[in-house]
């Protein structure tokens, strides 16, 4: 009798279990859904403006911007932040961008290149906390993070770095590919990559459509180094430089935390949806053990019953 008390409160435990793992599996779902209509809104934003920096630098030559070439005097000391989860029970979410940040940290600490630390999303200020790794500062956006909130902490990163407070800026953050792939990442953010001489980035040669941009038929193969789009910029380059890269910096930065929270509604869609398949087959064998446990129960009692008869006669 006790057994089958037992796996009869297992079975209701089990069975609250999976209607809260479903419940939550639901809510992933429509948080997922509005995260990843933001990140797509976003990009082509983002990627437009990478593909006008690059055309205007590669037009403006030898480009010399802070953003870009860095502090005069390097103090070799970095900044990190670190995009985690407010909230657990996201599957592998967390512990792959926080593992990707901390080995980038070891290797600091072997290379003897001070930095400092600085996480979004209660999981990192827990996890940095019981390595020891002192944080500088701690942010708090949400599910939904706002441009504005973004930009002010850029702001305040493009004020250190080109003070020489830093000589560079990395995110650590889980890049969303596609919904079957999301990719832990440390991403450069300062300084920015300077565009190769003479030549625009992959996304804008991707989105001129070769000749396009010069009105022309797409050149052969060989011929393709020499096709160049000729532009005439008012103002200059270099002023129009002077506000596109600190707009790049942000927009960067704005769909990294777009990413890591499409990234993290999915990896949490996906293991709510998990452990409700597991409570659903964990209720299934309880089922099956309660009915054999009550089965031999009555066959005992009946067993009894018989025996007690027989031995009356």
């Amino acid at each position: 009798m006790a057994q089958i008390r037992g796996i009869k409160k297992r079975m209701v435990a089990v069975g609250t279990i999976q209607r809260i793992t479903k419940t939550m599996q639901m809510i992933a779902t429509a948080k997922f859904t509005a995260a990843v209509a933001r990140a797509k809104a976003t990009r082509p934003y983002t990627q437009k403006i990478r593909q006008l920096v690059a055309e205007v630098a590669a037009a403006a030559g030898d480009v010399q911007h802070p953003l870009i070439n860095g502090p005069a005097e390097s103090p070799k000391r970095e900044l990190i932040l670190v995009i985690s989860s407010d909230r657990g029970l996201a599957g592998a979410y967390n512990g792959n961008v926080l593992r990707k940040a901390m080995h980038h940290i070891r290797d600091l600490r072997a290379r003897s290149i001070a930095f400092d630390v600085e996480t979004s999303g209660k999981k990192a200020v827990g996890y940095f906390k019981f390595q020891h790794v002192p944080l500088a500062h701690r942010h708090t956006f949400g599910d939904k993070p706002k441009y504005e909130e973004v930009e002010h902490v850029v702001r305040r990163f493009i004020e250190q770095f080109t003070a020489g407070k830093y000589d560079a800026v990395r995110v650590a953050y889980m890049r969303f590919e596609s919904n079957s792939r999301q990719v832990p990442e440390l991403m450069q953010l300062l300084p920015l990559k300077p565009p190769a001489p003479g030549s625009t980035s992959t996304s804008a040669g991707a989105a001129s459509g070769g000749g396009a941009a010069t009105g022309k038929p797409a050149p052969a193969s060989g011929q393709a180094s020499q096709a160049k789009a000729s532009y005439e910029f008012s103002p200059s380059s270099a002023a129009l430089l002077e506000d596109l890269l600190p707009l790049t910096v942000k927009t960067a930065l704005f769909q990294a935390f777009n990413d890591a929270v499409v990234s993290e509604q999915i990896m949490r869609m996906v293991a709510m949806k998990a452990a409700t398949e597991n409570a659903k087959d964990l209720g299934k064998n309880l089922r099956r053990s309660f009915n054999r446990a009550r089965q031999t129960k009555i066959t005992t009692e009946l067993t009894e019953i018989v025996s007690g008869a027989a031995a009356l006669e």
